[in-house]
């Protein structure tokens, strides 16, 4: 999964070298923390959060699949 949402990000943002991805797992909970440079934070959000609500759906589906639950947090610098 953290493959899937590293390749989905990295094809929105200007610098996809900048791309950090961490992931935290508790139980049946996935967090992931995603960090992108500045810049490109605002493509990464959309306008009034649209893109990261999408990328949050596709990953809950996918997650749902596995009876697992994922977050996904957007970190600024």
């Amino acid at each position: 999964m953290k493959e899937m949402l590293e390749i989905m990000i990295k094809n929105l943002v200007a610098s996809p070298e900048q791309v950090q991805i961490t992931e935290d797992q508790k139980e049946n909970v996935i967090q992931f923390h995603v960090k992108v440079a500045d810049s490109d934070m605002g493509k990464v959000i959309g306008k009034q959060g649209r893109i990261a609500k999408a990328i949050r759906t596709v990953a809950k589906a996918i997650g749902s699949k596995e009876n697992q639950k994922v977050n996904i947090e957007f970190i600024e610098d």
